[in-house]
This record gives structure tokens, sequence and C-alpha cells, in this order.
């Protein structure tokens, strides 16, 4: 069994529209695998994020799709890990960790300061594997959302 991890291109769309669908239904979206695409397609094309893949055997297995930010403190760039996914055919076998390793080495290669994410307190295996992985906790500050009604 081949397994690699490489950052992903247009000639991903198709698998990765899909692994991206089954993302969003994770977090109760309903399913719509044209807008995934056209929505992965504009991130692709416009170059805006950094998605990189696992592959296994010819057939995409997960993602990880980074945002660039910039924090004004450290006047450096800071990566928004936003997106972690996992195919239930390839969980367990270490893949979110592989993904997890590879937005480390887009932050150390892009000289940024490093990066960050938000999941949901119920993720009970997010919760447990972002700490496994370096990440830290940090509570001292509130998170605050305003959205446009819809």
């Amino acid at each position: 069994m081949k397994t690699n991890t490489r950052k992903a291109t247009i000639d991903d769309l198709s698998q990765l529209a899909q692994l991206f669908d089954e993302y969003r239904m994770f977090y109760h979206k309903t399913s719509d695998i044209s807008g995934a695409e056209q929505f992965i397609s504009e991130r692709l094309e416009n170059e805006d994020s950094e998605i990189f893949v696992v592959e296994e055997d010819g057939k995409l297995g997960g993602f990880v799709q980074l945002y660039p930010l910039f924090s004004s403190t450290r006047m450096k760039r800071y990566w928004l890990l936003n997106d972690l996914y996992v195919n239930s055919e390839y969980r367990g076998k270490g893949y979110s960790k592989v993904l997890i390793e590879e937005a480390k080495v887009l932050c150390r290669t892009s000289d940024s300061c490093g990066m960050y994410l938000e999941t949901g307190k119920e993720n009970m295996i997010g919760n447990q594997l972002y700490p496994s992985v370096g990440f830290k906790k940090y509570d001292e500050v509130n998170f605050y959302e305003w959205e446009i009604d819809q």
C-alpha cells in the first residue's frame, strides 16, 4: 500500500470536492457536490488557500486546508488551519497527524509565526488529536463571531 502526502492540484478536484462535501456534512451542512467543487476549484485557481492531501494507492483519503492571515503584533504571516478531514475508510492510520505535519512544514517554509485552529468542544477526536501534535489550548481570550443574517 503506497501512501503519499502532497499539495493538492486541480487534477484532484473531483476527489477533493467529494472529501470536502463529506467534511461539510460532518459539520451538519447539506450535501452540495457542485458547490463543493466550485469552492475548491476557486481556492486552487486563486491560490488563496493551501490544500494538502493524503493519497493511498491513487485515491485521496483526506485533506487539510489552511488560509493565510497576518499577526500584527508579531509582524508575520499566521496560518489558519480551517479544515482537516480524513474519510472514514482511512481513519486510524495516522493520516490526520501526517496532514498536520505538512501544515507545519508550510508554516516553517513560509516564514510564519505559526498556525491556529478552532474546533467544537464536542469534537472529542479533534480535542485529543490537536494537543498530541503540539497545539496548545488557549483560554486567555474570548472568541466572538458576527454573522450576516441570511
